[in-house]
């Protein structure tokens, strides 16, 4: 017989249970983060379960951003977990241009310890990791290109420098890469723009073997570690010294000993012949504190700090790659290869108990990459001076004063600078041509009270376009002495010119003579070659250029210069790292250029063919008021050199176009680290 099985109804167990598991799937979708960031909950493998030890570290990203501690935390454009099909590891990457941390010119995505300590406690760090890329970008002789740091000890403390960064870096082409570690110098001083690194090799070359051009490998390492390959380093520090241990299957194992609170670079006479070649042609000669990083608190940083960026090598041929960034554009660069991707399998920390709080590191440099610094704060004289621009805009009042067209700061890689740039063409002053983004004293004084101006700067940029025969073409003034009485000549005006193709270009000051008369259609300029030559070096036709200078000043190479006007009478010392120091001395109150037959035979050849043939009053400047000036004075103009030859220089303008002439290199660019203003002095005997 068959049995009747009873039907149930389900339908409102079915609806309870759906409530239950919708309730709890909304209240479980989203975790707090305990840096206040929300994150989506997901049983996908994170970081910290690969690598325990992210409550240590804040995180900062390749953007810019400090995330705090990453105990469960990824960023799929930057940081995140994955498995290479055998292992789990932790994946740090950071493209070539993007937002960065403190003053540095590179991007990171790198943990930065919470804690700091003293050299003189015990603190280790150790990590095996593998590099999966670096940038396919940038420029082969600069030491930096196609590099990344994998882990570093940094200072929180003083100049904030590092005694240990460790490299990685292939060259294009070359299937093995070196590893590498630096130790940069704790700089004696205040002035921290002579640091130096010196690099050891641990598999491969060390820092200092570059391209001897741009597109130029030196060849491929015998012993060096592929992208992909495992390599692992250990690091400690005991009493003072610091103990390198880097090993990698297949390769020598390579231990190092530091000594971090007793340096080996106190004296110039103790500087490495691999810090004379790579460091000290851009500046950087500086030695170190006699007890190195004693006292300082230091900390642990790991990641992936990557080395190539974007900033034009003649900015820093150390550390300005030029390489390629899409405008900061993420995905682009990730696209074609323009960033650094490192793996980290396993790595641990240890820190004495006496380590301290890092959090002032954190407070002075959270930011800062996006915090505005003045001029006045680079150049502290900035109350004495006002200044003109290339669009015409005058300001007097240039404390905490900036305009990110012609007047701001730069870090080079090295320091900060004031910039000065300005077009071709634009609006300018009363009495010129040209343009000019130009400090303007505010105190006048005559000649016989005398005044001082010193500047440290480079040139980064002259006009590219222009009339070879025109004297005044692709030069630009970087310093002047003005007159402001009479016919406002100009007893001094400081020049760089450099024609196209040329790598080296000149150096050359001018004096204008006073002329005599109410006329002063008569006067004209002598030039005094410097370095290179002198202004009256032209070409034969509108684009034959001369014969390039043989001790010239490249773009981008420092020069320094001191105007001293000491009653009546005016000093000039020009000094630059390895061009011989010129001196000049030239009376302000006396003339020499009273006689027609006074006229010298540079002039006679320059400025008398086109009707400028004047003699000079036989005072000279005395009893007039005068004033200094200095930046970037654009000589190169959109003036038809027909009208004259010696200053219309016939240069494309864009109809006046500034964002056209600044795309198209028909500009001037001057940066400055470090000027003074005062009083004039007796000279020095």
């Amino acid at each position: 017989m068959s049995i009747k099985t009873p039907k149930l109804n389900f339908a409102p167990y079915l609806l309870m249970v759906s409530i239950i598991f919708l309730c709890y799937s909304c209240g479980e979708s989203k975790k707090q983060k305990p840096n206040g960031k929300t994150a989506n909950a997901s049983t996908s493998l994170k970081a910290n379960d690969v690598i325990p030890f992210f409550q240590h570290w804040n995180l900062i990203l390749g953007d810019g951003s400090n995330v705090g501690q990453a105990t469960d935390y990824e960023n799929k454009d930057f940081f995140y977990a994955a498995n290479d099909g055998k292992e789990d590891w932790v994946v740090f990457k950071s493209p070539n241009a993007g937002n960065t941390h403190g003053t540095s010119n590179n991007t990171r995505t790198e943990l930065a310890q919470l804690k700091k300590w003293s050299p003189m406690t015990d603190a280790t760090m150790n990590a095996t990791l593998k590099v999966m890329n670096v940038a396919k970008t940038g420029d082969a002789s600069v030491a930096a290109t196609y590099s990344v740091v994998v882990g570093q000890i940094h200072s929180a403390d003083g100049h904030e420098n590092e005694p240990l960064k460790i490299f990685y870096k292939k060259f294009p082409g070359h299937t093995k890469g070196s590893v590498f570690w630096n130790y940069e110098i704790n700089t004696a001083g205040d002035d921290n723009s002579g640091r130096w690194d010196y690099s050891y090799p641990i598999w491969g070359y060390d820092f200092s073997v570059v391209g001897t051009d741009k597109n130029t490998y030196p060849p491929e390492p015998k012993d060096g570690i592929e992208l992909g390959e495992e390599f692992s380093y250990d690091v400690k520090i005991k009493d003072g010294m610091m103990y390198l241990t880097f090993t990698s299957k297949g390769h020598e194992t390579k231990t190092f000993t530091k000594n971090l609170i007793t340096s080996s670079y106190a004296n110039r006479s103790d500087m490495p012949e691999q810090v004379k070649k790579l460091f000290v042609p851009i500046g950087q000669d500086g030695v170190e504190q006699e007890k190195a990083y004693t006292g300082q608190g230091l900390f642990f940083k790991l990641g992936c700090y990557n080395q190539t960026n974007g900033k034009d090598p003649k900015v820093n041929k150390v550390w300005c790659s030029g390489a390629e960034t899409h405008n900061g554009d993420l995905q682009k660069q990730y696209a074609d290869g323009n960033y650094a991707e490192v793996w980290f399998k396993t790595a641990k920390i240890t820190i004495s108990e006496d380590a301290i709080s890092n959090a002032g590191y954190f407070k002075a440099n959270d930011g800062l990459s996006g915090k505005t610094v003045y001029p006045s704060e680079v150049i502290p004289f900035m109350d004495k001076f006002k200044i003109l621009m290339g669009d015409g805009t005058k300001k007097d009042d240039l404390v905490n004063f900036e305009d990110k067209k012609f007047f701001y700061t730069v870090i080079d890689g090295t320091r900060r600078w004031v910039v000065y740039k300005t077009p071709n063409s634009g609006v300018t002053s009363k009495n010129s041509s040209n343009t000019r983004t130009e400090l303007h004293e505010k105190r006048e004084w005559t000649p016989e009270q005398g005044g001082k101006l010193t500047g440290t700067c480079k040139v980064m940029q002259v006009s590219t376009s222009g009339d070879a025969r025109v004297a005044a073409s692709y030069a630009t003034v970087v310093g002047q002495i003005h007159s402001g009485e009479g016919h406002e000549n100009e007893p001094f005006k400081l020049f760089y010119k450099k024609f196209p193709g040329h790598t080296k270009g000149s150096v050359f000051w001018n004096y204008e003579i006073n002329t005599a008369g109410d006329d002063n259609s008569g006067r004209w300029d002598y030039s005094s070659a410097i370095w290179g030559h002198d202004m009256s070096v032209v070409g034969k036709s509108k684009n034959d250029v001369p014969a390039e200078p043989v001790d010239g000043i490249e773009l981008g190479e420092e020069f320094s210069y001191e105007v001293n006007v000491y009653k009546g009478i005016m000093y000039l010392t020009f000094t630059s790292e390895g061009h011989e120091t010129k001196t000049f001395t030239k009376n302000l109150i006396a003339s020499q250029y009273v006689k027609k037959a006074d006229i010298p035979q540079q002039v006679q050849k320059l400025f008398v063919p086109i009707g400028q043939d004047g003699t000079e009053r036989s005072i000279a400047y005395s009893g007039e008021l005068n004033y200094f000036k200095q930046g970037a004075y654009n000589q190169t103009n959109g003036k038809d050199p027909k009208k004259n030859m010696v200053w219309c220089a016939g240069a494309e303008t864009y109809g006046g176009n500034i964002a056209k002439q600044y795309e198209n290199g028909c500009y001037t660019e001057v940066w400055f680290r470090e000027a003074t203003i005062g009083p004039g002095t007796p000279p020095k005997k």
